[in-house]
């Protein structure tokens, strides 16, 4: 069970919220869908009606919780403040009494950029030391990368980082031989090898960035309630480039803390993991978070992707308490650079959510964490949902202007009121309308109403402005994605799955007309063709569907605006689009910039090689090849039929070149420390005519990029 509520929740009945919310979105959902069944009551064409009404009913739902969950963060955030905060049971006067326990911040990764990595992982070492707590913490660099390039990268950096932190014995490097379930595996491996050292673990993605403070924040609001299994920080965005980029952390900045604050007022200790920014109490995690494999084979079946939901429903199951930190800073991530990259993660979770349907219904989940799985299922079958909506909607439409027949929903309850069809059409419009953009009209009078809160983002005016051109934006790319999430749904149900690769962080010079052209060619052909069969058969509604059809017609050149580093700039400069970290920079922030701009300044180095400059690097350089044969095992005694392989794939190496070799034949030389001490030794034994024309170029490369690691070393 539960701790029973102390102070800081006396007079909040998590019950009484829950139906609060509840109540709202069932009140307003039955109020929009009695007056479209009167509506389409007399419809003519009967059972399709039905169709249209049921359709209608499951769209506006989800509206209603939106709206919901914002007019009640509203309300939480005007009356004072939240009473149901979790940061009320630890008060400021009493938080430097609470001890810290031992804390491990873990960095699963996987072909990520190691240079973003390392850098994250200094900016949030630094700002633990500050803090004067950093005795408490240790850190883990957690490896399941299998690009050879990325792999040396990532050795290099730690060496790097425990060097210029004189960090050796705080912070820790590992990567896994065998990459079992992906993230999830990664987390559980790190478990099992040294969770029983630490009451905690902060788990960071590759893009993430946490203030010290919020970590200290963090780990003593565990040690106050000892029944929370997890808390989850609210991240915001930041480092955008491209314009999508901006756009997207603009609203979040703008808009989030009212949903934030509603979502915490909703669910209170029946939260949700996300996965990452979040701290966990790892004895229940390892009891309790163990995953099942799933009936049937990928993509529904199998190993289950979308992880965090699951371990949220698990630990609830046990007792344990989940709770959001709406009111903490100090958290964030980078979001997706264009509107393909987003597309691309969203079908990695739209696989994995709908893999929870096996777990709706399974044994002695509490009912919180239910709707939670149903809703990451739902926010993906709604786009479905939305275009069989417009579809049906328009051939209804396009029937009765070639039949004309007249849409006379009489007896109904209108034309009882005396209401026209005409006004209730209106009324119900606007009605639908208010629920979807109501909630960003709460987050800008909650903004508004702050003290200093348009300054935040710039002052006044460019906000405004930025919030019009943010509607247009958004609104032209909704349908857009719209077709994105309905493929992904069709494709899986049919058995398409597709692949968890690492994700694209930023962009070189911008999105290219190509890329988008491939991403959005068919989005194009069908809102042209929408157009034609529209401008043909009933021309007058081409003007309400203009939103729909415009976003899809002009998805190529919209994409490839949005993913432009240019305008992003332009729009820096000025001032739209802002976000209060990009105006006033926490030093985290600003330490990690520094970071990245000193690594672009030291120059391309090994990376100037066009093919496998990790490989080089490992092989040639000294030093390199040291820190990779420590961190291997050594398997002596194999027999000779395990070693012969490895003799062969190194002649060939030196021979003819990386390009004679797979990637997966080159990471198990790298794997291999016999084979990468015998390359190490052959290659600058060897005559150079012995050796393939690689290897001759790679020997007259500049190592720039390794001389402060070397000469750190050397000192």
């Amino acid at each position: 069970m539960i701790s029973p509520p102390g102070p800081w929740t006396a007079g909040v009945c998590a019950a009484g919220r829950k139906m609060a919310v509840l109540a709202f979105i069932v009140v307003t959902t039955v109020a929009a869908a009695l007056v479209m069944a009167d509506l389409v009551w007399g419809m003519p064409m009967r059972g399709w009606n039905g169709v249209v009404l049921l359709l209608y009913t499951m769209l506006v739902s989800i509206a209603a919780l939106g709206a919901g969950l914002a007019f009640f963060g509203f309300l939480a955030r005007r009356r004072g403040g939240d009473a149901g905060l979790l940061t009320r049971s630890l008060p400021p006067e009493e938080a430097a009494a609470v001890p810290l326990a031992r804390t491990a911040v873990i960095m699963p990764v996987c072909n990520e950029d190691a240079r973003r990595v390392c850098a994250g992982l200094r900016a949030v070492y630094r700002s633990l030391e500050r803090t004067g707590q950093l005795e408490h913490f240790d850190f883990f660099l957690l490896s399941d990368s299998d690009e050879p390039d990325c792999w040396i990268d990532e050795e290099l950096g730690w060496a790097e980082l425990c060097r210029e932190l004189d960090a050796s014995g705080r912070l820790f490097y590992r990567r896994r031989r065998a990459r079992v379930n992906k993230k999830a595996g990664n987390v559980a491996d790190f478990c099992r090898r040294w969770g029983r050292r630490y009451r905690y673990m902060v788990v960071l993605d590759a893009d993430s960035l946490i203030a010290g403070g919020t970590v200290v924040q963090m780990v003593r609001l565990m040690e106050r309630n000892r029944r929370v299994g997890i808390i989850q920080s609210a991240p915001f965005l930041f480092r955008a480039e491209t314009l999508f980029a901006r756009v997207l952390q603009f609203g979040m900045s703008l808009y989030g803390p009212v949903f934030l604050s509603g979502l915490n007022y909703w669910q209170q200790g029946e939260g949700n993991y996300w996965g990452h920014n979040a701290i966990i109490r790892i004895a229940p995690f390892m009891r309790h978070c163990s995953l099942p494999a799933l009936p049937g084979r990928e993509p529904l079946g199998g190993r289950i992707l979308s992880h965090d939901f699951v371990e949220a429903a698990l630990l609830r199951r046990a007792g344990w308490a989940v709770w959001l930190l709406p009111d903490v800073g100090g958290s964030y991530e980078e979001a997706p650079p264009t509107l393909i990259d987003a597309a691309r993660r969203d079908r990695r979770w739209c696989q994995g959510n709908l893999q929870h349907t096996w777990l709706l219904f399974a044994r002695g989940l509490r009912p919180m964490s239910r709707v939670h799985l149903f809703l990451g299922i739902y926010s993906y079958c709604v786009s479905v949902l939305w275009l069989l909506f417009l579809l049906l909607s328009l051939l209804l439409t396009v029937g009765f202007n070639r039949t004309g027949l007249t849409w006379v929903p009489d007896p109904g309850i209108g034309t009882t009121l005396g209401i026209s069809p005409t006004l209730e059409s209106a009324a119900l419009f606007v009605f639908t309308v208010s629920l979807v953009f109501g909630p960003k009209l709460l987050a800008v009078a909650d903004r508004m109403l702050q003290r200093g809160g348009f300054a935040r983002l710039g002052g006044a005016g460019r906000v405004f402005a930025s919030i019009a051109l943010e509607s247009v934006f958004t609104g032209l790319l909704a349908p857009v994605l719209m077709m994105f999430h309905a493929k992904f749904v069709v494709g899986l149900l049919l058995g398409r799955g597709t692949r968890w690769l690492a994700q694209r962080r930023s962009l070189d010079g911008g999105l290219g007309w190509k890329e988008a052209w491939r991403a959005h060619g068919g989005h194009t052909l069908l809102g042209l063709g929408w157009v034609a069969v529209l401008a043909r058969l009933s021309p007058s509604l081409l003007g309400w569907m203009s939103p729909v059809l415009g976003g899809l017609v002009f998805s190529v050149p919209l994409s490839r605006l949005g993913g432009s580093i240019r305008l992003g700039q332009r729009a820096r400069s000025r001032g739209l689009f802002c976000s209060p970290e990009e105006l006033a920079p926490p030093r985290e922030l600003t330490e990690l910039e520094e970071a990245l701009a000193r690594t672009d300044a030291a120059g391309p180095g090994w990376r100037g090689l066009k093919t496998d400059p990790g490989l080089a690097r490992a092989v040639f350089d000294p030093f390199v090849n040291a820190i990779h044969l420590c961190l291997l095992r050594d398997r002596a005694n194999r027999a000779e039929e395990v070693r012969q392989p490895f003799e062969i794939y190194r002649e060939k190496l030196l021979r003819d070149g990386p390009d004679a070799l797979s990637r997966k034949e080159k990471l198990a030389l790298l794997s291999d420390a016999e084979s990468v001490d015998w390359l190490h030794r052959e290659v600058w034994r060897r005559p150079p005519d012995k050796l393939a024309t690689w290897w001759r170029r790679a020997l007259e490369h500049p190592a720039r990029a390794d001389d402060r690691v070397e000469d750190g070393a050397s000192s």
